[in-house]
């Protein structure tokens, strides 16, 4: 699968085709309530169209916010798509000059407008991560702590402590599952078996994008 990216930081640019002025924003989301209150935000109500995109993963949406159907949305979201964006939505306010585009001229002004908005934006790899505990003595615990913190992207710390050890909430990129399972077996004698949260990672699966 193809690498994902998300947006560092809100970005804007704007452009002027046939005297409409195009005004395209993008940002960073984590989920669909901060989709519909980044569109909120971004939009103006002075403006003839404010016309959005915006994708979650698989989920995604889009509006043409009264531009003939598939003139402005598709695009914006096209342009999302083009440049393997992820968590991120769109906005691109229209302000009309008085000459019409027509179907062609618009779905060129709204993609192209979100596109090099997109293209100006810092960005950052998406990197799905899994999450799940492992019950540790404490004859084992630093060692665990430091091996396993030593790996890319692992997050280690102890989630609460029991009369023998302490319950270890892990964090690691997918990919790296199978090296924490494999590490934490080693350094316990298999006395700490991983417990994932939700369906175990599979050896060296990539599975699907976050979101």
């Amino acid at each position: 699968m193809a690498d994902r990216f998300t947006l560092t930081c809100v970005t804007t640019q704007q452009q002027e085709i046939k005297k409409s002025r195009f005004r395209a924003t993008a940002g960073p989301i984590a989920d669909e309530t901060a989709a519909k209150a980044f569109i909120a935000a971004q939009s103006d109500p002075a403006a003839n169209h404010n016309c959005w995109a915006w994708r979650l993963g698989p989920a995604y949406r889009f509006s043409d916010d009264g531009e003939p159907s598939g003139t402005a949305g598709k695009p914006i979201l096209a342009a999302l798509d083009g440049q393997g964006l992820d968590r991120v939505a769109v906005v691109v306010t229209r302000w009309f000059g008085g000459i019409l585009l027509g179907s062609g001229g618009l779905i060129r002004a709204y993609g192209g407008t979100a596109a090099l908005c997109l293209r100006e934006a810092g960005k950052v790899a998406l990197v799905e991560t899994v999450a799940g505990t492992a019950e540790c003595g404490f004859g084992d615990l630093a060692l665990v702590q430091a091996r396993l913190g030593a790996l890319p992207g692992v997050e280690v710390a102890v989630q609460s402590f029991t009369g023998s050890g302490a319950v270890l909430a892990v964090s690691a990129p997918h990919a790296e599952a199978g090296t924490v399972e494999r590490l934490l077996s080693d350094l316990t004698s298999g006395r700490s078996p991983m417990r994932w949260e939700g369906a175990a990672p599979r050896e060296n699966g990539t599975g699907e994008k976050l979101g």
